[in-house]
């Protein structure tokens, strides 16, 4: 869902994303995963609290299989994770050390982490992405079920890192306000780019689109609606712009900003210091969780409670809960491959923000 910026809600964002009239997903349904600002984020906790619904029998916060779109409830295999440096503005690429993608005109060092991150998770033991694998899809999973039968299509634990590929699209610049069909366009260009031109070679695949530097996506930086990052699947209708034709099946993507520029509004400084990658770390994690529990919106695990969490996805829950408390964002280790700030996402079968998990696939 839409991460706005530094209001991830120090307890999450506790009212139905597309109710609220503070949400980043009010009027604007696609943005699913929203992370809306810290800022943001307070004035949703507060109208919430004055709009409470009766909470039911499962809990507020418990969610629910939608029986998938297309097919698809949850990334049920080992993700593939394609990052897309949008546009000519990133400057002129190089590599660090590590093998990574670099760019003159990336200030803080984003390409580097986004890529190190993607490339650690399932190592190093870490037990941060595994809350994951109590979720499933496929055709023995009942619409409602907020538990998964033995015969599910589990998510699997993501053994050994995500990261598929790096593409600079220098071939144009990145529109300045890019609407959510343009990052769409651009997430199929990536598909194709990648080889990817069937659905059975996007059933696993994510696209995230990343913009660079002073550039202002989906209008991520409006002081009302404001949100650090989001993501869908181009068949979404509610696109800013409409749907994306696809010729290789569904295409999961994000929108994933160059939220440093919004300061501690999206993070910065959330969990270290100076931690100028904090929040952007915990948004790229927020969002891939999110895709790997509802991979195409919201036909994998959503809240459907009736509470003020309704519509809300597992990051959602748990956004912008501090450091130190219950659920709250830490420091997570992924080996050689650093060390970054990220968030909790829910666990219905520990009924809480989880941080950290065991294995269950």
């Amino acid at each position: 869902m839409a991460q706005a910026p530094a209001a991830m809600a120090a307890a999450g964002s506790h009212a139905s994303p597309q109710t609220n009239p503070y949400s980043p997903q009010y009027q604007h349904a696609y943005r699913h995963g929203a992370i809306p600002t810290r800022a943001q984020n307070a004035k949703m906790q507060t109208w919430a609290k004055s709009h409470n619904a009766a909470l039911a029998t499962t809990g507020p916060e418990t969610l629910s299989y939608g029986g998938g779109i297309d097919g698809i409830g949850v990334n049920s295999g080992h993700a593939k994770v394609y990052l897309v440096f949008y546009g000519t503005q990133w400057g002129t690429k190089g590599t660090d050390s590590n093998g990574n993608a670099t760019f003159t005109k990336d200030p803080d060092h984003a390409a580097s982490a986004a890529q190190q991150m993607f490339k650690g998770i399932g190592t190093n033991s870490e037990t941060w992405s595994a809350d994951l694998t109590q979720y499933c899809d496929g055709p023995n999973v009942a619409v409602g079920a907020t538990s998964c039968p033995s015969n599910a299509a589990f998510i699997p634990y993501q053994t050994g890192g995500v990261l598929s590929g790096v593409w600079y699209d220098n071939s144009k610049a990145e529109p300045t306000n890019a609407t959510g069909h343009q990052l769409g366009v651009e997430a199929v260009a990536a598909a194709a780019h990648f080889g990817n031109t069937t659905a059975a070679s996007n059933r696993n695949a994510y696209y995230v689109i990343l913009s660079p530097h002073g550039t202002d996506p989906d209008g991520y930086q409006n002081p009302t609606t404001g949100y650090c990052a989001w993501h869908d699947y181009n068949g979404d209708s509610t696109l800013t712009g409409g749907p994306v034709s696809s010729s290789y099946g569904d295409i999961a993507f994000s929108n994933q900003p160059y939220n440093m520029d919004l300061g501690a509004s999206c993070g910065v400084g959330f969990v270290n210091s100076p931690g100028t990658l904090d929040g952007y770390t915990m948004t790229l994690g927020h969002e891939w969780h999110e895709m790997m529990s509802d991979m195409n919106p919201a036909g994998g695990w959503t809240n459907n409670t009736g509470s003020s969490y309704q519509g809300q996805e597992d990051s959602d829950e748990c956004a912008w809960l501090s450091p130190g408390t219950a659920g709250g964002a830490a420091n997570i280790s992924f080996g050689s491959f650093g060390t970054y700030a990220e968030q909790s996402s829910w666990s219905n079968d520990t009924n809480s923000c989880a941080i950290s998990h065991a294995i269950l696939h």
